[in-house]
């Protein structure tokens, strides 16, 4: 999404202009920013502190990684900026009353911003369910004290379009309301009614745009809560502009403050009510705390970005990457391309890094490279890069690494690619050891809990079997091989805000199948699976003559 077709004549900040914009209020900074507080922050030694972090965790049996992926919340998020973790070091030992750090620091992030106010939260997810909470109570703690049962309430329902349904609508859920999912705007329109308590969305360029969604909820009153987790703070804010009335950040992304914090911007109205939600208040939000780490540490993070010199520090990530780029583009067969991002987007903030090879001549995919990156020491997490015709390979972002990682994955990774590698050899798959087709019921054992499920098998090609997956909550296709007695299956569980990847592995040894079950980010299981007996009716079979005389 590009910010001239988000909002035009609007002056945006990050990449805008010169190098450094100049701040929105010039002696706020001096008067009541923190900014001034930080000039120790020069005193901190990266390399100490990088190797004191890693000998902590390898005493506990886990192995760092150069993030040369992004900002995913499974990684760790974003690294801190140094401001962020000396202002969070510097308020540790120093006991406040929350409100009052709250309220001065919505004040503060009010005045560096230009929203009405700002709150920051447990990540962004744990803002998008305050914010709910705010919708459905109208800052009435009585009601907040009943949620997620609504019984009684006014406020019962939100509505989502389907484009922007996804796994951190759950957050919305987690409320108790009951989601409208709407596929047009005049969908949208008719949806609306005396219990719609808010509308929540992504950003999007097909027809729910922010100002589309805003222009019909706007004149009924209804919320609009925009969930821009991953993209970076642009002052004033676009999305808010465009209409939204409260916007999130995630603060492990691209503002680089604590990952564990979100950013929340908009009403003061609203953000006050959702304010109580938030702990230390009891209640439905209280399992969501914000320390006052975090808290001045988000504060920092966005004095830090308003005044940042954005063109340089890309300058830094691109010359990162060249770094490596100047020692892989050595290696006979490997192409490589640095791209920078369009300065108009607010969602990829990251130069990148692409490597690219044929496999054939190389013999190894971006798959296995990236495998073997990711898990053997020194560890470097890339992404695989999108195949194209006769090429694989892998990419890399330059945001999230620190100085001195360059030089890491530089040699990590040519010492990967460089390597001789004999063509592989895909061994023939041996005759299956029985025909698969039919029921198989299978016992699967979880962490804390045992249950029974069921494999309907209902072709083999060969080596090849497809069929249906049951659970006690939904039945899936899934598709697999058989290959001698190892059985392997693929099922996806995908629906509007939910997704799990499911892979089997096991063994058919006398009959009963047997391994494990991978659930991608979730953990693994145990099974067991018999194929079903059916008892068989060996009695005749008459049918009917006439038509029944009772039933």
């Amino acid at each position: 999404m590009k910010r001239r077709e988000i909002i035009k004549g609007l002056t945006l900040l990050p990449f805008a202009g010169s190098a450094v914009a100049a701040p929105m209020n010039e002696s706020s900074f001096n008067i009541n920013g923190i900014q001034d507080h930080l000039e120790e922050v020069s005193r901190v030694i990266d390399e100490e502190l990088v190797k004191k972090g890693e000998s902590l965790l390898k005493s506990i049996g886990v192995e760092p990684f150069v993030n040369c992926k992004g900002t995913n919340t499974i990684m760790g998020g974003s690294i801190e900026r140094k401001e962020v973790r000396l202002a969070m070091e510097s308020v540790s030992t120093l006991n406040v009353q929350m409100d009052e750090l709250a309220f001065g620091i919505g004040k503060r992030l009010a005045e560096l911003t230009g929203a009405e106010w700002g709150i920051v939260t447990a990540g962004c997810a744990a803002g998008i369910k305050m914010v709910t909470a705010a919708c459905l109570t109208g800052g009435d703690p009585e009601k907040l004290l009943r949620i997620p049962d609504l019984t009684g309430f006014a406020k019962s329902e939100v509505i989502i379009p389907l484009s922007c349904r996804n796994v951190y609508d759950h957050a919305v859920r987690n409320a108790g309301v009951k989601v409208i999912t709407v596929e047009s705007l005049d969908e949208l329109k008719r949806s609306i009614n005396s219990r719609t308590a808010m509308i929540y969305m992504t950003p999007s360029e097909d027809e729910f745009t922010i100002s589309s969604v805003s222009k019909i909820a706007k004149p009924l009153n209804i919320p609009v809560f925009v969930d821009a987790a991953a993209h970076i703070l642009t002052i004033p804010d676009v999305h808010l502009a465009q209409g939204a009335d409260v916007v999130g950040y995630s603060g492990g992304k691209g503002i680089k403050a604590p990952s564990c914090s979100g950013l929340i911007l908009g009403r003061k109205d609203l953000l006050m009510s959702a304010h109580q939600v938030n702990s230390p208040h009891h209640g439905f939000g209280r399992d969501n705390k914000v320390g006052r780490e975090e808290h001045i540490g988000m504060l920092a993070a966005v004095e830090a970005w308003v005044k940042l010199d954005h063109l340089k520090e890309m300058n830094t990530w691109v010359s990162w990457l060249e770094t490596i780029n100047k020692k892989v583009s050595t290696i006979n067969g490997i192409k490589t391309t640095i791209t920078r991002p369009d300065p108009e987007l607010i969602h990829h903030v990251t130069p990148y890094l692409h490597i690219r090879w044929n496999p054939e001549q190389l013999h190894v995919t971006g798959e296995d490279v990236a495998e073997e990156l990711g898990t053997i020491a020194p560890r470097i997490a890339v992404q695989v890069g999108k195949d194209e015709a006769g090429l694989t390979g892998i990419t890399l972002v330059g945001y999230m690494m620190i100085e001195g990682n360059d030089k890491v994955a530089a040699n990590r990774i040519h010492e990967v690619l460089s390597r001789k590698r004999q063509p592989k050899v895909i061994p023939a798959m041996k005759n299956p050891v029985m025909n698969m087709v039919g029921q198989w019921d299978m016992e699967v054992e979880y962490y804390s809990s045992k249950v029974t499920q069921h494999l309907f098998i209902d072709n083999q090609d060969g080596n090849w079997i497809t069929g249906i997956f049951k659970s006690d909550f939904s039945s899936r296709p899934f598709s697999g091989s058989i290959d001698g007695n190892e059985v392997k299956i693929l099922c996806n569980y995908n629906v509007p805000g939910d997704r799990i990847l499911t892979t089997m592995q096991g063994s058919i040894n006398s009959g009963v199948l047997a391994g494990e079950m991978d659930f991608d980010e979730f953990n693994t299981a145990k099974f067991t699976a018999k194929k079903h007996k059916y008892s068989q009716n060996k009695k005749p079979i008459n049918y009917p003559k006439h038509r029944p005389q009772s039933s």
